[in-house]
């Protein structure tokens, strides 16, 4: 019998990150904050093409339909935050 894999996965820090339109901003901050060991083959090749190498590992990616789509696809192992206009 295997583990029960939501165990220990409660709650609102373990949500799914909340992808903003391209309305919203223009770049993204992006921080990888689960591994991608255990997940199909496809979402660590969707973390590896969004430019993300490891745990903790934060990128700044353009908000645009091509991004959101992988960003989506992974959107329980990271989290997404607007760039602030200053920078």
């Amino acid at each position: 019998m295997g583990r029960n894999p939501v165990v220990g996965r409660q709650g609102p820090a373990h949500h799914a990150a909340v992808i903003p339109d391209e309305s919203v901003a223009k770049r993204l901050t992006v921080k990888q904050r689960r591994s991608g060991i255990g997940h199909s083959e496809s979402m660590n090749r969707t973390l590896k093409s969004l430019g993300l190498r490891h745990y903790q590992h934060v990128i700044e990616i353009d908000n645009n339909a091509t991004s959101r789509g992988m960003m989506y696809k992974v959107r329980h192992l990271i989290d997404v935050t607007p760039v602030k206009k200053g920078r």
